[in-house]
């Protein structure tokens, strides 16, 4: 397979390493055909994406949509890792539709975040029946990270959401922000941390805590590589949950 790396800073990187290391147990090869990074920009072009069979976009929140766009217009299968930009995601939609593309978006191509979701989602379904507890956030990522909270932090909060009652929105804790109606997201940047997320579940009598911990940026790399060998072939918008099952 050719893949187009759209961003080849960290996580290009490592999603470099993640295709490359795979190869050594193949007898084809896999091909990384276009690397796009900050020092050439001018090369990411519809004939150039066009060499690819996939291409995989991990950038910046403003430079996300035209990217996108782009490998749309290209007729190229694309997976998104960038996070910031879901506000626009019915626009990007009814572009994918209008123009037969294949887009692969998620917060997080963790594997365990993933499963996080879902035992999060079962959770929040008991919880309805305990008044007594009330939910709180955590999240904790490397001081370079743009957004705040963090993509996986809100998809988290929406999980919950979806099943429980007693929470109307979610709320960033900052400045003093509090609301009992809110669940509450406590957001902290740290040197080095690739990311981690904590849902507290709390009564006068114990609480009940899910952590999700990253220990590096693999995981994140290999869920979008397996995303990228999945997607092509396809048309329409998807989610981890439709390569995963759940």
């Amino acid at each position: 397979m050719k893949f187009a790396l759209i961003g080849y800073g960290k996580m290009g990187k490592v999603i470099e390493q993640v295709i490359l290391s795979a190869n050594a147990n193949k007898f084809e090869k896999d091909e990384i055909v276009l690397k796009i990074g900050a020092d050439n920009k001018h090369e990411l072009t519809i004939e150039n994406l066009q060499k690819a069979d996939v291409a995989i976009e991990f950038t910046q929140p403003d430079a996300a949509i035209a990217n996108i766009n782009l490998c749309f217009d290209a007729g190229v299968p694309v997976v998104v890792g960038t996070t910031a930009w879901l506000d626009q995601l019915p626009t990007v939609k009814a572009t994918c539709t209008a123009k037969n593309g294949a887009l692969f978006y998620a917060p997080n191509f963790s594997i365990g975040v993933n499963i996080f979701f879902e035992i999060n989602k079962k959770l929040a379904t008991i919880m309805n029946h305990q008044p007594q507890y009330n939910v709180e956030m955590e999240e904790i990522h490397h001081t370079e990270k743009k957004d705040t909270p963090s993509g996986t932090a809100i998809k988290t909060a929406e999980v919950i959401l979806e099943e429980l009652t007693t929470k109307s929105n979610w709320l960033l804790a900052d400045n003093g922000n509090h609301s009992t109606e809110s669940l509450m997201i406590k957001a902290f940047r740290e040197p080095n941390v690739p990311g981690t997320h904590i849902v507290n579940y709390s009564s006068d009598v114990d609480t009940i805590q899910l952590i999700h911990e990253a220990k590096s940026r693999k995981g994140f790399a290999e869920g979008a590589v397996m995303a990228a060998r999945w997607l092509p072939g396809k048309k329409g918008v998807f989610e981890m949950k439709d390569l995963l099952q759940f």
